[in-house]
């Protein structure tokens, strides 16, 4: 059990790398214009999912927000429809950088366990060799 501590920590290093790639992602195009007769940019969402008894962690897949984003009254904007309107995703920005600074806090700790339970590992191997 103590063994394992790496290999968690290691699942959820995983799952925090995907979320920040996401989060990443969603606020790299926040502001991405398309018209109104196409699709918003969709913002991703990570699923993560619990293993079975002491494995970790998995992303069980993604979620995607609304196609329909808002649509916002830009007449000097190249692609307005005739009414002036363009359609912008519908991304809260202050949602995303909490799930940008959570989801690094979360990669930070789990980098810590890893780095700590090495160290433990490294310690139990030489009081073996004496």
């Amino acid at each position: 059990m103590t063994f394992d501590a790496i290999g968690i920590a290691g699942s959820a290093l995983t799952v925090h790398r995907k979320w920040l790639d996401a989060v990443a992602d969603n606020l790299a195009n926040a502001n991405t214009v398309t018209g109104t007769d196409g699709a918003a940019f969709q913002a991703r969402y990570i699923i993560a999912e619990a293993g079975e008894g002491t494995s970790g962690v998995y992303v069980q897949g993604t979620a995607s927000g609304s196609a329909e984003g808002r649509v916002v009254n830009q007449p000097d904007h190249p692609l307005a429809d005739e009414n002036g309107n363009v359609r912008y995703p519908d991304i809260d920005l202050a949602e995303q950088m909490g799930a940008l600074i959570t989801a690094q806090r979360g990669y930070q700790a789990n980098a810590a366990v890893v780095d700590r339970a090495k160290t433990t590992y490294e310690a139990a191997l030489q009081i073996g060799r004496s």
